[in-house]
Parts: C-alpha cells; structure tokens; sequence
C-alpha cells in the first residue's frame, strides 16, 4: 500500500551503479554475487536467506536494466546459475552484438 513521503525519516537519491563501476572486466558473477555487491558487499559475504531475497530484488532489475552492457555465460552444470559479466567486444564471437 503506498505511503505518504512524509511517513519517512528522509528520502534519497535512487542511485545504482554503472556496471562498469560494480564489475572487474576480467570476471563473471552470479545474480547472489551481483545482488551483494550491489550493497558494497563481498561477493561471498554470508547473509541471511531473508536477507538474499531482498537483495534479489534488486538486482534482477539492474541486470535487466544493464542487460546491453553485459555478457551471460551459461551454467556450467544442472547445480549452477548462470553468470553475468562486462561485456568487452573480445568476449563475443564475431559478429555477435
């Protein structure tokens, strides 16, 4: 149910980082790994499973929203998720954008 602004302690800027700006170019993460940094977490940070779908929520819209300057590796079995990374030209076949 919406809520009044005035209901809040404060407001604030509705930023979110640049990919370039959360993800290392020489790596691919997992929507776990993103949705933490996302929080200046480690990407390997425990947290609790309340707490991760939370951070989901945040992160599968940013990369929905970046999804144009991301690459997505396939898992590399049945057990994994898939994994995101920048997306430099070197990464993709020729031809392929």
């Amino acid at each position: 149910m919406p809520e009044p602004k005035a209901e809040f302690d404060g407001l604030y800027p509705c930023d979110f980082y640049e990919p370039e700006e959360l993800l290392d170019a020489e790596q691919c993460y997992t929507v776990y790994e993103i949705a933490r940094l996302l929080q200046d977490l480690d990407p390997d940070a425990s947290i609790e499973p309340e707490t991760e779908a939370v951070l989901l929520d945040w992160a599968i819209p940013w990369i929905m929203t970046n999804a144009e300057a991301l690459v997505v590796a396939d898992p590399r079995s049945d057990d994994e998720p898939g994994y995101y990374g920048l997306r430099r030209p070197e990464d993709l076949p020729d031809g392929s954008e």
